[in-house]
């Protein structure tokens, strides 16, 4: 299915988005990538979404992701003794420690030891989505005696964020160990991983999935922000969570985090999602906010490959509407010359190897002569990361004879993905690239596109040639060589 954008649109399924029908609506209406949240379901019901988004995919002839978001370790305080919890003064004292009686207005369980290993004084926990602000004055092994900073109603297992340090745990908790075996297993396309602080989180997540999914880092932490590029290069993607971010950094903080998040992706060839409240207002409004729109605009100026709907999608009354929205928005901002501007203005490819100078070639041929399209083969998906890298003006059609690398690619940037049979020949390839531009009506028998492939064929990372070719097939049978 071609769309009229380059940026793709991630939905969340949930009990708004469920069926059958409503899936496929979605994917009608734009949605490109459809995300499996963790946090929520059975396995059983887990397998009936991917089980009917396999079936829209077969019965659309769409390569489809799926991308399955892993819950990650949740820190929560205990209960109190009042139902209704209990009013914080800001000035006051207030304690957390391991003893598990119910809590008062004077202290509460934190049953993690892990927090208290790491707290120093001065480092600050933040509760119930930051609304409640706590700065330690002094802390052992199994409390921590805190200042109120910003009071707040504090009640039973509200969750707790810890800014200032690194702490002592996995990013994968018991329960993602087993989430990530079933949906390897299921056959999902991404895998998000929650609560990443250091590369060590990544790697042990990739050593579990064995190439079987791709594994995309949320970036929801400060420390992660810090040690981001080491932990891009050990990710296949990264999603820019900016909710909890926007817990435990000052708001301000986080549209320059995000622009530059978004740059150092691009430059790495690796897709990056911006996700979080992006329409939340379209969860009960049919109608967005005007700022919710300059919002997914902002993300796609930026370039992102990916923008992201949650609960608009999963729960909101108005799931198709939101992802409507989204492509509507999507399709003006693309139309617009200063889209263009800053796209180019932001490039910035380093020739490091022979399929990083092909793929430049190709965009440059593109650009410079009349030609329809860029049509890469591409077995592992790295080639058509590159050419997406350039961000090209003309449309990227990515062919592949593995399905998986398919559905992977579907997170990309402006990647229409096509799935051939395998061929051993060059001659093959061509008129296999233009007969998927006309099908998908990109270009006609009168026009041109560029060919990017690799000998021998089949092998990964082998890209070194790049071929201008007409697009009728007499021509090709004529003059192109075997």
């Amino acid at each position: 299915m071609r769309r009229l954008r380059n940026v793709k649109i991630v939905a969340t399924l949930g009990p708004a988005s469920e069926t059958y029908e409503t899936i496929r609506a979605l994917h009608e209406a734009g949605a490109d990538v459809f995300r499996l949240n963790m946090s929520h379901g059975s396995h059983d019901e887990i397998k009936v979404k991917h089980d009917h988004i396999r079936q829209v995919e077969k019965d659309l002839g769409s390569p489809i992701a799926i991308l399955a978001d892993l819950q990650g370790p949740k820190l929560r305080v205990g209960v109190f003794a009042n139902d209704d919890g209990e009013m914080l003064v800001e000035g006051a004292m207030f304690r957390l420690d391991l003893d598990g009686t119910p809590g008062d207005a004077s202290r509460v369980n934190l049953p993690h030891n892990e927090i208290f290993a790491a707290l120093e004084v001065g480092s600050h926990l933040l509760v119930n989505d930051g609304k409640i602000r706590l700065r330690v004055e002094e802390c052992g092994v199994d409390f921590a005696d805190c200042i109120v900073v910003t009071g707040g109603r504090i009640s039973n297992r509200k969750g707790v964020n810890v800014p200032d340090v690194v702490l002592p745990l996995a990013a994968l908790s018991d329960k993602d160990k087993k989430d990530l075996e079933f949906v390897c297993d299921l056959g999902v396309d991404w895998l998000a991983l929650s609560f990443v602080q250091r590369p060590g989180d990544v790697l042990e997540a990739r050593e579990m999935v064995r190439g079987r999914a791709s594994v995309l880092s949320k970036i929801e932490k400060p420390t992660a922000v810090e040690d981001f590029d080491s932990i891009l290069e050990v990710s296949d993607g990264i999603m820019v969570a900016r909710g909890d971010l926007g817990v435990e950094l000052p708001v301000q903080n986080v549209p320059p985090i995000q622009k530059r998040l978004v740059r150092r992706c691009r430059r790495a060839a690796k897709p990056v999602i911006v996700a979080t409240q992006m329409l939340e207002s379209m969860i009960e409004s049919p109608m967005p906010t005007r700022a919710e729109v300059s919002d997914v605009a902002t993300a796609i100026y930026e370039g992102a490959d990916a923008i992201m709907l949650s609960a608009e999608s999963a729960a909101g009354d108005y799931p198709i509407e939101a992802v409507t929205t989204m492509n509507n928005v999507a399709v003006e901002v693309e139309s617009d010359q200063t889209y263009r501007d800053v796209i180019e203005a932001s490039r910035s490819t380093k020739g490091e190897s022979v399929a990083d100078a092909i793929v430049a070639a190709a965009r440059e041929i593109a650009e410079t002569t009349e030609i329809s399209a860029i049509c890469c083969f591409s077995q592992s998906g790295t080639t058509a990361l590159k050419v997406a890298r350039e961000r090209p003006r003309v449309p990227i059609i990515a062919m592949t004879s593995r399905l998986l690398t398919a559905r992977r690619l579907a997170l990309t940037w402006g990647t229409t993905c096509v799935t051939t049979p395998e061929l051993d020949r060059f001659k093959s390839c061509v008129v296999a690239a233009v007969g998927a531009a006309k099908r998908l009506e990109i270009a006609t028998e009168q026009d041109q596109v560029v060919v990017t492939a690799g000998l021998p064929f089949n092998m990964p990372g082998t890209t070194n040639i790049v071929r201008v070719a007409p697009c009728d097939e007499r021509l090709i049978l004529a003059t192109e060589p075997e």
